[in-house]
């Protein structure tokens, strides 16, 4: 019913990707060449004299409208509303599409999986230490107002965000020492020696605000003013909470560079809010908006016989999704008391029954996730290999046993939706751990009775809460569904102000710093941080760092999947499913490339179009 893949998902970077011992691919060691782009273990698949990329349609026409409702979200953006058009602090709710407005140094490549080209930067050259990226920026970059764009605006940008950004952005850019433009058109950006392998990318796919502009206005504070951008749109008419639409630049400076041809076609890309799914699903019938990424299999497989659909006006597609799937599920807040001992995490995860819920519920559309890397090659799997005992070998005593042996995966019950079996083993673990019976209560080790929260924003996913709820019961455990609106959830979500909330994450194949705000003991203490189950835990620590150490591909793999063991070996979360595949559907007036890159999903509003004809005729309403 409720597939919170990808809508749910927390954005890990504008366009950066994560990448390993970042050097310019065809450049010698040393800096003695620039180059065109970054990458991890190897060469740019394009040359420094590409035109286009491969899946684009360069002669996809110009104009019309895409409208959609939020699928995404990253940083302060919330999926239901937006009051600020600050999309990159912790204050306020962000307005979605904010980054269509501003021009990063290089873009990504969506048939790589870690590489960047460059937009506002021509060229880039690393030091022989890996430690110093200097940009050359091109000439003709410009802001929407005419001014030029300089290294000293770029240079601006990092150092703002680094110090007053959200948290997952100063999070990620700790390992940045400094960012100082040389002159107008070279920036040099200084990471520490330990930096993480994603850091530089990460970097390189940041907005490049204007100097001049936060001159006269202060970066942290939410607002209702456009800020200057530099990027192929500009913010269009908007209502606060409702939609916000942003307009194509018809001169845009960057149109004709090679990242850019066959993208950014639509003249507006509008995005509309509403609070209530079903509701939502009601204006897609009615063509309040064009555009829709089903994340609920009971509305796919029901509700797509409207008369738009059965006579070919609404086209369905299901795109294949081979991205790394992530992590996905309930977390717990091991902040609470209630909630330090695995074994009662464990417990909690034998109560929910997977099995019945995919076949009642959700048609039988998902498979269960198991661990924050499923769907990668970074996902553990049988006993370790003799390279994981390795790093593991250390940590013997200060890890659980079962770290040394097949990794942990959820209990696969009955399908009754009431497993006696599975319950009978949540009771010997609740016993294990202190947590007795009273009065037909159940108490927690500290003598109070077990109750728990759960956190939730949408009602589409109650169903999915009350066969969970009433297992919980039959443990003795007073559980009950909290649903609250996005701005609460929010709040509540960034202060760990809950016991269990629904949360889904992942990372590119090439992680690095990016997994040190999902798991490491800082970020358990950084308010607003993505380490929603409070995972404060040296050993996550030092295999975390071993993966940003890692100086080869096989090095990576290996750390990653130690890290996975022991994290799934916590019982940090309940883990819940994930589909492998995009189930959208459209108003017939949109083409899309016939293949789409791998590694960016659908591709929309980006790689897609508006057919001439119904181009035409949207612009005529």
């Amino acid at each position: 019913m409720g597939d919170l893949n990808r809508r749910h998902l927390l954005g890990l970077g504008l366009g950066a990707v994560a990448a390993a011992n970042l050097r310019p691919a065809n450049a010698a060691e040393g800096g003695e060449g620039e180059a065109h782009g970054i990458s991890a273990f190897g060469d740019l698949k394009y040359p420094a004299d590409f035109h286009h990329f491969d899946y684009v349609n360069v002669a996809a026409p110009k104009g019309g409208m895409f409208s959609t409702i939020p699928s995404y979200r990253a940083f302060n953006q919330s999926f239901f509303t937006f009051n600020s058009l600050n999309a990159f602090i912790f204050k306020g709710d962000g307005a979605q599409g904010m980054g269509l407005t501003f021009a990063p140094l290089m873009v990504r490549a969506g048939d790589e999986p870690d590489a960047m080209y460059g937009l506002v930067a021509k060229s880039v050259k690393v030091s022989a230490d890996g430690l110093a990226y200097r940009f050359t920026l091109r000439p003709e970059a410009r802001f929407h107002d005419g001014s030029k764009l300089t290294a000293h605006d770029a240079a601006f940008s990092l150092t703002v965000l680094k110090t007053k950004g959200h948290p997952l952005i100063t999070q990620q850019m700790r390992d940045v020492i400094s960012a100082e433009a040389l002159d107008d058109a070279t920036l040099q950006v200084t990471f520490s020696a330990r930096r993480g392998r994603d850091v530089p990318l990460f970097v390189a796919g940041l907005p490049i605000f204007s100097q001049a502009y936060y001159a006269k206005h202060p970066f942290d504070e939410s607002t209702l003013e456009a800020p200057l951008g530099s990027g192929p749109y500009k913010v269009g008419k908007f209502e606060v909470g409702r939609y916000i639409e942003f307009e194509r630049l018809k001169d845009w400076w960057g149109a004709d560079l090679p990242v850019s041809r066959g993208a950014n076609n639509f003249d507006v890309v509008r995005f509309d809010f509403y609070r209530d799914r079903d509701v939502a699903f009601e204006g897609f019938t009615g063509r309040s908006y064009l555009y829709r990424e089903e994340f609920t299999s009971r509305v796919w497989n029901t509700r797509y016989d409207f008369p738009a659909v059965t006579d070919g006006r609404v086209k369905r597609e299901t795109l294949p999704d081979e991205t790394p799937s992530g992590a996905q599920g309930w977390f717990l807040n091991t902040r609470r008391d209630k909630f330090k001992d695995p074994r009662v995490r464990e417990a909690l995860g034998c109560a929910f029954d997977f099995e019945w819920t995919n076949k009642t519920l959700m048609y039988g559309a998902y498979l269960r996730t198991v661990s924050p890397f499923q769907n990668s090659d970074l996902m553990a799997e049988g006993p370790p290999s003799p390279e994981e005992l390795a790093l593991l070998e250390p940590f013997r005593g200060r890890v659980p046993d079962e770290v040394f042996g097949a990794p942990y995966v959820p209990p696969v019950s009955d399908g009754s939706g009431q497993d006696r079996a599975l319950l009978k083993k949540a009771v010997q673990l609740l016993q294990a751990a202190g947590c007795v019976m009273k009065d037909g209560k159940r108490m927690t080790p500290q003598g109070e009775p077990f109750k728990i929260e759960f956190l939730l924003d949408e009602p589409t996913f109650q169903p999915h809460h009350m066969p969970y709820i009433k297992n919980l019961a039959t443990l003795g455990i007073e559980a009950s569904l909290r649903l609250v609106d996005a701005v609460q959830h929010r709040a509540r979500r960034d202060d760990f102000d809950f016991d269990l909330i629904i949360e889904r994450f992942s990372f590119s194949t090439v992680p690095g710093d990016s997994l040190r705000p999902f798991f490491s003991s800082r970020a358990a203490a950084t308010k607003g941080s993505s380490n929603l189950a409070g995972i404060a835990d040296p050993v996550v620590d030092a295999l975390v760092e071993d993966i940003i150490a890692a100086d080869t591909r096989v090095k990576l793999v290996v750390a990653a999947r130690a890290l996975d063991r022991v994290v799934r070996a916590g019982r940090y979360w309940v883990p819940q499913w994930y589909s492998g595949s995009h189930r959208v559907a459209y108003w017939d007036v949109f083409g899309h490339p016939a293949k789409l890159p791998k590694y960016l999903g659908v591709g929309a509003p980006d790689l897609w179009w508006s057919t001439a004809k119904s181009a035409a005729a949207e612009q005529a309403k």
